[in-house]
């Protein structure tokens, strides 16, 4: 996979638009009914961070990361504001925020995700870019300071010992969302953006 584990600059993400988009087919039949079918079982994350670029030091910024990992062909991390970590965007991690699975004795690995829920439904994310030095664990409600480890590039969670069957496996974390640019060119015009007029440079998320 072409990617390269680095963090789009923060101050331009920070005031970036955009979040997740989902695709969806709608029949209209003859009696005016729908029929509506998931064509994503998930959903996939569009941003424009040019309205981010404030001044020509952030446009320099851009234009060195965007060559960097040459247009389209590397992803990166990115950290959506609005959506980065396993509580409420305000709060703070902790241990117990979210599920991410169910001792059976033997299993040792386990992977991070986040659920989104409410009465009506719920959606699993897999959280596979989490920032290595804000995961922590528990079991059973119990914090656990040691015997686990974090691979960072896949979001993979491995216990020294394998936790007893019918354990509650949680974690909290802050996460970024693997991205790459949408576009090989960047149009960016100096009178425009002098004139407080922002070049449209889209980021879609990639699935790993």
């Amino acid at each position: 996979m072409n990617f390269h584990d680095v963090s789009f600059p923060l101050a331009i993400a920070f005031h970036s638009t955009g979040g997740p988009a989902r695709r969806t087919e709608i029949v209209t039949l003859g009696s005016g009914h729908e029929e509506r079918n998931a064509v994503w079982a998930g959903s996939r994350r569009r941003y424009d961070v040019g309205s981010g670029v404030r001044t020509l030091d952030d446009l320099a910024l851009l234009i060195a990361f965007f060559e960097a990992r040459r247009g389209r062909l590397y992803g990166f991390r990115f950290q959506d504001f609005a959506d980065c970590k396993s509580c409420a965007p305000t709060a703070t991690p902790a241990a117990t925020d979210q599920p991410i699975g169910t001792g059976d004795g033997q299993n040792t690995v386990f992977q991070l995700r986040k659920v989104y829920s409410d009465a009506g439904g719920s959606y699993v994310r897999t959280i596979m870019k989490p920032v290595a030095e804000s995961v922590t664990l528990a079991v059973d409600g119990m914090a656990l300071a040691e015997g686990w480890s974090l691979d960072a590039t896949t979001g993979l969670v491995t216990f020294e010992a394998a936790p007893g069957d019918g354990a509650a496996i949680s974690a909290g974390f802050v996460f970024d969302t693997p991205v790459r640019f949408d576009t090989d060119a960047l149009a960016i015009n100096l009178a425009s953006f002098a004139a407080g007029e922002m070049a449209s440079i889209p980021l879609t998320e990639i699935l790993l």
